[in-house]
């Protein structure tokens, strides 16, 4: 039964909640899978769905406004118009989404350490299957054939995505040269951009809420011509408007900042793919590194 007006979600962190609850199989509304993939979407994505209209969320999610409409009724509002105040709320009254995360850890209540390590994990282990579920199999080919074959790769994110860019960076650089953190010598973004031209590859990375000068860098790094690979919260997120191939990651957890299991299994997976249409080439390149640090570890 959908709730009462009394017990309807009124903020995100209601919403989340709610999906953590449903995750859990303890929710007091019932969704399908369609249902739930739609409102975690939306969760995930709270600008986007603040400001578009019904028809154009619909369009990008891949269902008719009348599939938003019914979970809308499902959750106690009367139409879309009520569930999408809830995410214009968010928006508008410009709450942390940092604060809000541990906030809504703290309203785990009793719950002990491996209570809370085991609802993490369901959700974690959600977030991935929905990943893979959703992965564009001819888009996930040829990016990984760009991280291949462009001259150049370079990747970049800030904060804790800036572990993701080592990592990519590290991996990829493993089976092919001219690879590295955009900004690894440090003299700052725009000079790492000057030394990239037309066909080589930006691997960007970011979700909600956005780094702005991760934005920036995609924006400025697309006007030139370089091929840009986005790793980020939805196809709707302002990567996606600029990037060759965007590969949405579902990151809904009560992990008190943005959620990376689903993203460093992305970043496998790419790098693995990239190790696969390597062959021969790749391995060599393995076995030079491994017989280059043989001999460094013999001379100390």
């Amino acid at each position: 039964m959908p709730p009462s007006a009394s017990r309807r979600p009124e903020t995100l962190g209601d919403l989340e909640c709610l999906l953590a609850d449903i995750d859990d199989g303890e929710g007091s509304v019932r969704l399908g899978k369609r249902s739930r993939h739609v409102l975690t979407a939306l969760v995930t994505a709270p600008q986007q769905a603040a400001v578009s209209s019904i028809s154009d969320l619909a369009e990008r999610l891949g269902v008719s406004p009348s599939t938003l409409s019914r979970l809308a009724q499902r959750l106690g509002f009367e139409g879309f118009t009520g569930l999408q105040a809830v995410f214009r709320r968010n928006v508008t009254e410009g709450k942390s989404f940092y604060s809000d995360q541990v906030s809504r850890l703290l309203d785990g209540g009793n719950d002990d350490g491996q209570t809370r390590l085991s609802r993490l994990g369901r959700q974690e282990c959600a977030n991935i299957g929905d990943m893979v579920a959703g992965i564009d199999g001819e888009a996930f080919a040829q990016a990984s054939a760009a991280l291949v074959e462009a001259r150049r790769v370079r990747v970049h994110g800030m904060r804790q995505f800036a572990s993701l860019a080592s990592f990519m960076a590290y991996g990829l650089g493993m089976l092919r040269p001219d690879v590295a953190p955009l900004d690894a010598a440090r003299h700052g973004v725009a000079d790492a951009l000057a030394q990239l031209g037309e066909g080589d590859v930006l691997v960007v990375a970011s979700c909600f809420p956005y780094t702005p000068s991760v934005l920036a860098t995609a924006e400025v790094a697309a006007r030139q011509g370089i091929h840009l690979i986005a790793l980020t919260d939805s196809t709707g997120s302002p990567l996606g408007k600029v990037a060759h191939y965007t590969f949405p990651v579902p990151n809904h957890s009560l992990f008190f900042s943005n959620s990376m299991c689903a993203f460093m299994l992305l970043a496998e997976g790419l790098l693995s793919e990239a190790a696969s249409q390597l062959g021969d080439a790749g391995l060599a390149a393995l076995k030079r590194r491994e017989r280059l640090i043989g001999e460094l570890d013999a001379s100390l």
